[in-house]
Protein backbone atom coordinates (compact mmCIF):
# COMPACT_ATOMS: atom_id res chain seq x y z
CA UNK A 1 0.00 0.00 0.00
CA UNK A 2 1.85 3.39 -1.22
CA UNK A 3 0.85 6.36 0.58
CA UNK A 4 0.60 9.55 -0.98
CA UNK A 5 2.07 12.87 -0.08
CA UNK A 6 -0.79 15.60 0.13
CA UNK A 7 0.59 19.40 -0.02
CA UNK A 8 -2.32 20.87 2.54
CA UNK A 9 -0.36 21.35 5.99
CA UNK A 10 3.47 21.35 5.59
CA UNK A 11 5.78 20.44 2.26
CA UNK A 12 7.12 17.06 3.19
CA UNK A 13 10.40 18.19 1.44
CA UNK A 14 11.06 20.94 3.73
CA UNK A 15 9.86 19.26 6.82
CA UNK A 16 12.87 16.43 7.81
CA UNK A 17 11.57 13.07 9.49
CA UNK A 18 13.53 14.44 12.72
CA UNK A 19 11.33 17.59 12.26
CA UNK A 20 8.13 15.20 12.41
CA UNK A 21 9.12 13.26 15.01
CA UNK A 22 10.41 16.62 17.28
CA UNK A 23 6.48 17.55 16.25
CA UNK A 24 5.06 14.78 17.09
CA UNK A 25 7.09 14.92 20.42
CA UNK A 26 5.57 18.28 21.01
CA UNK A 27 2.55 17.26 20.44
CA UNK A 28 2.75 14.58 23.08
CA UNK A 29 3.89 16.70 25.64
CA UNK A 30 1.82 19.45 25.25
CA UNK A 31 -1.78 18.14 24.34
CA UNK A 32 -1.49 15.03 25.69
CA UNK A 33 0.36 16.03 29.19
CA UNK A 34 2.75 12.80 28.58
CA UNK A 35 5.79 12.55 31.53
CA UNK A 36 9.06 13.23 30.81
CA UNK A 37 10.13 9.11 30.72
CA UNK A 38 7.02 8.58 28.42
CA UNK A 39 8.27 10.93 26.21
CA UNK A 40 11.84 9.62 26.35
CA UNK A 41 10.50 6.16 25.52
CA UNK A 42 8.32 7.43 22.05
CA UNK A 43 11.30 9.05 21.19
CA UNK A 44 14.09 6.17 21.51
CA UNK A 45 11.65 4.05 19.62
CA UNK A 46 10.39 5.98 16.88
CA UNK A 47 14.32 7.54 16.43
CA UNK A 48 14.99 3.80 15.67
CA UNK A 49 12.15 3.53 13.63
CA UNK A 50 13.62 6.39 11.05
CA UNK A 51 16.87 5.41 11.38
CA UNK A 52 15.72 1.86 9.79
CA UNK A 53 13.68 3.54 7.42
CA UNK A 54 16.67 5.44 6.59
CA UNK A 55 19.27 2.53 6.64
CA UNK A 56 16.35 0.43 3.92
CA UNK A 57 15.96 3.86 1.99
CA UNK A 58 12.68 4.18 2.51
CA UNK A 59 11.13 8.12 2.61
CA UNK A 60 8.87 8.83 5.21
CA UNK A 61 6.21 10.33 2.64
CA UNK A 62 6.44 7.14 0.80
CA UNK A 63 6.31 5.03 4.22
CA UNK A 64 4.44 1.50 3.49
CA UNK A 65 3.17 -1.06 5.93
CA UNK A 66 5.81 -3.81 4.42
CA UNK A 67 8.62 -0.99 6.61
CA UNK A 68 6.77 -1.10 9.44
CA UNK A 69 6.61 -5.27 9.53
CA UNK A 70 10.81 -5.25 8.79
CA UNK A 71 10.99 -2.87 12.05
CA UNK A 72 9.25 -4.78 14.16
CA UNK A 73 11.25 -8.04 13.32
CA UNK A 74 14.18 -6.30 13.68
CA UNK A 75 16.47 -7.39 16.40
CA UNK A 76 14.53 -10.55 17.31
CA UNK A 77 12.65 -8.50 20.08
CA UNK A 78 10.07 -9.99 22.24
CA UNK A 79 6.36 -9.67 21.84
CA UNK A 80 6.18 -7.11 24.55
CA UNK A 81 9.09 -5.02 23.15
CA UNK A 82 7.31 -5.29 19.96
CA UNK A 83 3.89 -3.98 20.95
CA UNK A 84 5.69 -1.29 22.72
CA UNK A 85 7.26 -0.31 19.29
CA UNK A 86 4.18 -0.66 17.52
CA UNK A 87 1.97 1.01 19.93
CA UNK A 88 4.76 4.02 19.24
CA UNK A 89 4.63 3.53 15.51
CA UNK A 90 0.78 3.45 15.44
CA UNK A 91 0.49 7.22 17.14
CA UNK A 92 2.91 8.79 15.04
CA UNK A 93 1.63 7.82 12.24
CA UNK A 94 -1.83 8.72 13.00
CA UNK A 95 -0.63 12.47 13.98
CA UNK A 96 0.98 12.33 10.47
CA UNK A 97 -2.46 11.79 9.30
CA UNK A 98 -4.17 14.67 11.06
CA UNK A 99 -1.28 16.75 9.64
CA UNK A 100 -1.95 15.68 6.29
CA UNK A 101 1.16 14.48 5.48
CA UNK A 102 -0.52 11.12 4.77
CA UNK A 103 -3.52 10.22 2.99
CA UNK A 104 -4.45 6.93 5.19
CA UNK A 105 -2.87 5.06 8.00
CA UNK A 106 0.02 2.38 7.15
CA UNK A 107 -0.61 0.98 10.37
CA UNK A 108 -4.25 -0.13 9.75
CA UNK A 109 -3.47 -3.59 8.49
CA UNK A 110 -0.56 -4.48 11.74
CA UNK A 111 -2.09 -6.57 14.38
CA UNK A 112 -1.16 -6.35 17.92
CA UNK A 113 1.57 -9.11 18.65
CA UNK A 114 -0.57 -11.50 21.48
CA UNK A 115 1.20 -10.90 24.75
CA UNK A 116 1.72 -13.68 27.59
CA UNK A 117 -0.32 -12.71 30.37
CA UNK A 118 2.33 -12.08 33.28
CA UNK A 119 0.31 -11.22 37.06
CA UNK A 120 2.26 -8.85 38.74
CA UNK A 121 3.85 -9.91 41.58
CA UNK A 122 3.52 -8.61 45.22
CA UNK A 123 4.47 -8.65 48.40
CA UNK A 124 2.75 -10.56 51.93
CA UNK A 125 1.71 -8.29 54.72
CA UNK A 126 4.34 -10.07 57.04
CA UNK A 127 6.81 -9.13 54.12
CA UNK A 128 5.55 -5.70 54.78
CA UNK A 129 5.19 -5.59 58.25
CA UNK A 130 9.18 -6.81 58.29
CA UNK A 131 10.24 -3.75 55.73
CA UNK A 132 8.85 -1.32 58.23
CA UNK A 133 10.20 -2.98 61.10
CA UNK A 134 13.23 -2.65 59.51
CA UNK A 135 13.42 1.00 59.45
CA UNK A 136 15.14 1.55 63.08
CA UNK A 137 15.07 4.80 65.31
CA UNK A 138 13.57 8.09 64.46
CA UNK A 139 16.07 10.25 62.59
CA UNK A 140 14.33 12.37 59.58
CA UNK A 141 15.55 9.75 57.42
CA UNK A 142 14.39 7.19 59.41
CA UNK A 143 11.27 8.94 59.89
CA UNK A 144 10.54 10.24 56.29
CA UNK A 145 11.10 6.75 54.88
CA UNK A 146 8.52 4.89 57.09
CA UNK A 147 6.00 7.90 56.20
CA UNK A 148 6.96 6.89 52.67
CA UNK A 149 6.28 3.56 52.67
CA UNK A 150 3.61 3.50 54.21
CA UNK A 151 2.29 5.96 52.00
CA UNK A 152 3.13 3.85 48.92
CA UNK A 153 1.45 0.65 50.36
CA UNK A 154 -1.38 2.43 51.82
CA UNK A 155 -2.49 4.49 49.41
CA UNK A 156 -1.22 2.21 45.69
CA UNK A 157 0.39 6.00 44.60
CA UNK A 158 2.79 5.51 41.96
CA UNK A 159 6.61 6.46 42.71
CA UNK A 160 6.78 9.11 40.36
CA UNK A 161 3.34 10.74 42.37
CA UNK A 162 4.47 10.64 45.51
CA UNK A 163 8.01 11.46 44.29
CA UNK A 164 5.74 15.02 43.11
CA UNK A 165 3.54 15.08 45.92
CA UNK A 166 3.17 18.79 47.10
CA UNK A 167 2.38 20.03 50.47
CA UNK A 168 -1.12 21.49 49.45
CA UNK A 169 -2.08 18.04 48.11
CA UNK A 170 -2.46 16.15 51.20
CA UNK A 171 -5.88 16.89 53.49
CA UNK A 172 -4.90 15.93 56.47
CA UNK A 173 -8.60 16.81 58.12
CA UNK A 174 -10.15 14.49 55.04
CA UNK A 175 -7.62 11.76 55.19
CA UNK A 176 -6.79 11.92 51.45
CA UNK A 177 -4.22 12.63 49.24
CA UNK A 178 -4.60 14.92 45.53
CA UNK A 179 -2.03 13.28 43.31
CA UNK A 180 -0.91 14.48 40.01
CA UNK A 181 -1.37 11.27 38.19
CA UNK A 182 -0.87 10.17 34.40
CA UNK A 183 -1.96 13.01 31.65
CA UNK A 184 -2.04 15.44 34.41
CA UNK A 185 -4.73 14.18 35.58
CA UNK A 186 -5.58 14.05 39.81
CA UNK A 187 -7.79 12.06 42.04
CA UNK A 188 -8.30 11.70 45.37
CA UNK A 189 -7.10 8.82 47.49
CA UNK A 190 -7.82 7.40 51.03
CA UNK A 191 -4.65 7.75 53.66
CA UNK A 192 -4.68 4.70 55.96
CA UNK A 193 -5.01 6.30 59.48
CA UNK A 194 -1.27 4.49 60.23
CA UNK A 195 0.49 6.65 57.25
CA UNK A 196 -1.61 9.45 58.20
CA UNK A 197 -0.03 9.18 61.85
CA UNK A 198 3.53 8.39 60.14
CA UNK A 199 3.24 11.62 57.81
CA UNK A 200 2.31 13.79 60.68
CA UNK A 201 5.64 12.80 62.76
CA UNK A 202 7.68 13.60 59.61
CA UNK A 203 6.18 16.69 58.59
CA UNK A 204 6.93 17.73 62.35
CA UNK A 205 10.29 16.90 61.77
CA UNK A 206 10.63 18.58 58.62
CA UNK A 207 8.82 21.63 60.15
CA UNK A 208 11.45 21.57 62.61
CA UNK A 209 14.30 21.67 60.16
CA UNK A 210 12.85 24.82 58.33
CA UNK A 211 13.09 22.60 54.81
CA UNK A 212 10.94 25.46 52.30
CA UNK A 213 9.92 23.13 49.46
CA UNK A 214 6.85 22.74 48.21
CA UNK A 215 7.58 18.71 47.97
CA UNK A 216 6.48 16.70 50.88
CA UNK A 217 9.31 13.78 50.56
CA UNK A 218 12.84 16.29 50.50
CA UNK A 219 16.22 15.08 50.69
CA UNK A 220 18.93 17.50 51.99
CA UNK A 221 18.59 20.99 51.45
CA UNK A 222 15.02 20.97 50.96
CA UNK A 223 15.33 19.04 47.38
CA UNK A 224 12.57 16.66 46.00
CA UNK A 225 13.39 13.03 46.09
CA UNK A 226 14.32 11.14 42.93
CA UNK A 227 12.23 7.69 41.44
CA UNK A 228 16.01 6.20 42.45
CA UNK A 229 16.26 7.30 45.45
CA UNK A 230 13.38 5.86 47.23
CA UNK A 231 13.85 2.55 45.12
CA UNK A 232 17.34 2.64 46.81
CA UNK A 233 15.85 3.08 50.13
CA UNK A 234 12.86 0.43 49.76
CA UNK A 235 15.73 -2.05 48.66
CA UNK A 236 17.69 -2.07 51.15
CA UNK A 237 15.06 -1.76 54.06
CA UNK A 238 13.77 -5.11 52.43
CA UNK A 239 17.09 -6.54 52.38
CA UNK A 240 17.56 -5.57 55.89
CA UNK A 241 14.10 -7.57 57.08
CA UNK A 242 15.09 -10.61 55.36
CA UNK A 243 12.87 -10.07 52.29
CA UNK A 244 14.17 -12.35 49.32
CA UNK A 245 11.74 -10.50 47.00
CA UNK A 246 12.58 -8.22 44.62
CA UNK A 247 10.85 -5.00 46.54
CA UNK A 248 9.98 -2.12 44.61
CA UNK A 249 7.62 0.88 44.73
CA UNK A 250 5.38 -0.57 42.06
CA UNK A 251 5.19 -4.00 44.02
CA UNK A 252 3.60 -1.83 47.09
CA UNK A 253 1.24 -0.38 44.75
CA UNK A 254 0.28 -4.19 43.09
CA UNK A 255 0.69 -5.21 47.03
CA UNK A 256 -1.95 -2.43 47.92
CA UNK A 257 -4.48 -3.27 44.70
CA UNK A 258 -4.46 -6.92 45.30
CA UNK A 259 -5.23 -7.06 49.11
CA UNK A 260 -7.61 -4.73 49.12
CA UNK A 261 -9.85 -6.98 46.55
CA UNK A 262 -8.57 -9.98 48.66
CA UNK A 263 -10.25 -8.22 51.68
CA UNK A 264 -13.49 -7.76 49.41
CA UNK A 265 -13.32 -4.38 47.82
CA UNK A 266 -14.79 -3.60 44.56
CA UNK A 267 -13.22 -3.53 41.33
CA UNK A 268 -14.23 0.10 40.42
CA UNK A 269 -13.04 1.58 43.78
CA UNK A 270 -10.21 0.09 43.43
CA UNK A 271 -9.97 1.20 39.82
CA UNK A 272 -10.38 4.71 41.26
CA UNK A 273 -8.00 4.38 43.64
CA UNK A 274 -5.32 3.32 41.53
CA UNK A 275 -6.05 6.01 38.88
CA UNK A 276 -6.64 3.37 35.65
CA UNK A 277 -8.35 4.94 32.84
CA UNK A 278 -9.57 1.61 31.47
CA UNK A 279 -11.04 -0.95 33.94
CA UNK A 280 -9.35 -3.78 32.31
CA UNK A 281 -6.18 -2.88 33.45
CA UNK A 282 -7.42 -3.07 37.21
CA UNK A 283 -9.01 -6.60 36.52
CA UNK A 284 -5.49 -8.33 36.51
CA UNK A 285 -5.17 -7.80 40.39
CA UNK A 286 -8.48 -10.14 40.45
CA UNK A 287 -6.59 -13.07 39.19
CA UNK A 288 -3.98 -12.46 42.58
CA UNK A 289 -7.02 -11.77 44.85
CA UNK A 290 -8.78 -15.19 43.72
CA UNK A 291 -5.58 -16.97 44.05
CA UNK A 292 -5.12 -15.84 47.51
CA UNK A 293 -8.67 -16.97 48.44
CA UNK A 294 -7.73 -20.12 46.83
CA UNK A 295 -5.22 -20.71 48.88
CA UNK A 296 -6.92 -19.79 51.90
CA UNK A 297 -9.57 -22.10 51.02
CA UNK A 298 -6.91 -25.17 50.64
CA UNK A 299 -5.05 -24.46 54.26
CA UNK A 300 -8.53 -23.81 56.25
CA UNK A 301 -11.00 -26.14 54.71
CA UNK A 302 -10.91 -29.21 56.71
CA UNK A 303 -11.63 -31.13 52.96
CA UNK A 304 -8.50 -28.69 51.37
Amino acid sequence: MNLRVTRNSCDPEVVTPGGWLEAYLDHLRVERGLAPLSLVAYGTDLAAFLTHLEQTGVALPQLRFESIASFLRADGRSARSVARRLSAVRGFCKFLVRERLFEADPTQLSERPRLPKKLPQVLAPVDISGILASIQGDSFKATRDRAMILLLYSSGLRVSELCGLLLEEIDRKRGIVIPLGKGGKKRMVPVAEAALQALDAYLLQREARGEPSRFVFVARRGKGLSRQAVFKFLRSYALGAGVTKNSSPHKLRHSFATHLLAGGADLRSVQAMLGHANIATTEIYTHLADDHVARVHAKTHPRG
